[in-house]
């Protein structure tokens, strides 16, 4: 079977999109909940309930987006069709949400919700054509891992421009009125989006052709829970989520009120984290091809619980510079898994459809793509009530009970998310040479069974899947 190469450009395409889609996650996981306390003014208790709200809507949305990209093609492809049409609504979206109108409170309560859903629904309809896409430009897992490094790469990139370029140039475009500077420099955010998603789309091509289910919806469910590698990787992806995004939520404010910093200091230390994750990603891209990927997996997570462990009992009020070395080096290891985790869902979507003969691949990424929101959706709820909890009160001097709740909620709290996403992965077992042996054993075991066939069979040239009825037979891998 042919394994496509992509070239340098194609897998910058290729980055370009998540860079685009990260202006959206890294405003979610880094800035939105200090944005919505500090700048926009919601009460942290409100917060809880409009990321819960917003999460359930994402329950319908996320599975509907990824049947629709089963469902229908195009000249241009199954998947790159939504980065053309989309790109210019994605960023007029980004804009609104960070808009912030002078109104009272109950109607600036319902602008959030209104602007927040509606960035939370185009967010989708490009996400899930975008995750997917992985899968139909290369079926060659080293290159899917290549290409997600590039794509991870990028998308820190973006992260790096939210929390180095917002936060200045919004206390300096603002003039003192950081609600004009938000909404500007977000802006800027949105417009650059649109232009990345436009050169994703310009950039990359579709080569492989999966023959995609068209049955009920909820035999692709049942056809979903009987891949327990998928499963395993949803388990991960909301815990791993949930500590990422607390941990991402509370940085501005422990760098504000524990470190007792300015913008300066909360600029710096949001970098800090992003720079570290920038660094992770190429290492990353090294470690794999010398180490095996599902235990840098495992390991790297598990000690991000120590790490965080450490920062929580090391580091003082006082400690800046530990707090920042601590805090890189946790941003580090943190961000390792990454590029082995986007690539190895591709890789359990084919796994899935040779164990059990069925290939659901648009629900299945829309699937991790609901556990990721719903992963945020968690983590910012469990942030509003923690901030409730330990009393918080914007733009005051914080009590002791409320600096240790902020220290806990960027240490300890967050680190046992991720020591449950590490053990979890102790059950996740396709590695490179386990999946690089099941298509050449699922291979033989075709070609045994086109010795024997028919010569009507033996005529299709495509790689099919045989059910357990032998009824049908589905299309594991076809090449455009």
């Amino acid at each position: 079977m042919k394994k496509f190469k992509l070239s340098v450009l194609e897998k910058v395409g290729f980055g370009s999109g998540d860079m685009a889609v990260n202006v959206v996650i890294s405003s979610m996981m880094l800035i939105i909940t200090f944005f919505y306390t500090d700048i926009f003014g919601i009460r942290s208790q409100d917060l809880a309930l409009l990321f819960i709200v917003v999460r359930l809507i994402d329950a319908v949305t996320d599975p509907l987006m990824g049947l629709l990209t089963d469902k229908f093609n195009t000249r241009w492809g199954r998947y790159r069709p939504y980065f053309l049409f989309l790109a210019v609504p994605f960023g007029i979206s980004v804009f609104l949400t960070f808009s912030t109108p002078d109104v009272g409170y109950n109607l600036k309560l319902a602008y959030a919700y209104a602007t927040y859903i509606l960035v939370t629904l185009i967010f989708t309809a490009v996400t899930i054509p975008y995750i997917s896409l992985i899968g139909v430009l290369t079926n060659d897992p080293q290159e899917r891992l290549s290409a997600n490094g590039y794509r991870l790469f990028f998308a820190k990139i973006a992260a790096f421009l939210v929390t180095i370029i917002v936060p200045q140039l919004s206390a300096y475009y603002g003039n003192g009125n950081m609600q004009v500077g938000y909404q500007f420099s977000m802006g800027l955010m949105g417009a650059m989006a649109t232009l990345l998603f436009l050169f994703c789309f310009f950039s990359t091509k579709e080569r492989v052709e999966h023959d995609i289910e068209t049955r009920n919806i909820w035999v692709q469910v049942k056809a979903l829970a009987k891949n327990d590698q998928w499963l395993v990787l949803c388990f991960a992806c909301v815990t791993g989520t949930v500590g990422y995004v607390i941990r991402g939520s509370v940085a501005a404010y422990y760098a504000k009120y524990y470190l007792g910093g300015g913008p300066a200091m909360i600029s710096n230390f949001l970098a800090t984290g992003v720079v570290a994750a920038i660094l992770a990603m190429v290492a990353s891209t090294w470690i794999t091809k010398r180490y095996c990927k599902v235990k840098l997996f495992r390991y790297s997570q598990i000690l991000v619980a120590v790490l965080s462990v450490i920062l929580f009992f090391l580091v003082g009020r006082n400690d800046i510079a530990l707090a920042f070395t601590i805090y890189f080096l946790l941003s580090f290891v943190v961000d390792l898994h990454a590029p082995v985790f986007w690539s190895a869902i591709a890789e359990a979507v084919d796994y899935g459809a040779v164990k059990n003969g069925d290939r659901a691949s648009g629900l299945s990424f829309g699937g991790i793509s609901f556990c990721q929101k719903f992963g945020m959706g968690i983590a910012g709820a469990i942030v509003g009530w923690l901030l409730t909890y330990f009393n918080y009160v914007p733009n005051q001097t914080q009590t002791s009970f409320t600096l240790t709740g902020i220290a806990l909620m960027l240490s300890i709290i967050p680190g046992f998310f991720h020591l449950l996403m590490g053990l979890a992965m102790f059950k996740y077992k396709i590695t490179d040479t386990y999946y690089n042996k099941m298509l050449e054993t699922y291979a033989l075991s075709m070609d045994g069974e086109r010795a024997t066939a028919s010569p009507e069979v033996n005529q299709n040239k495509n790689l099919n899947i045989s059910t357990k009825n032998n009824s049908k037979q589905n299309h594991l891998f076809s090449s455009k």
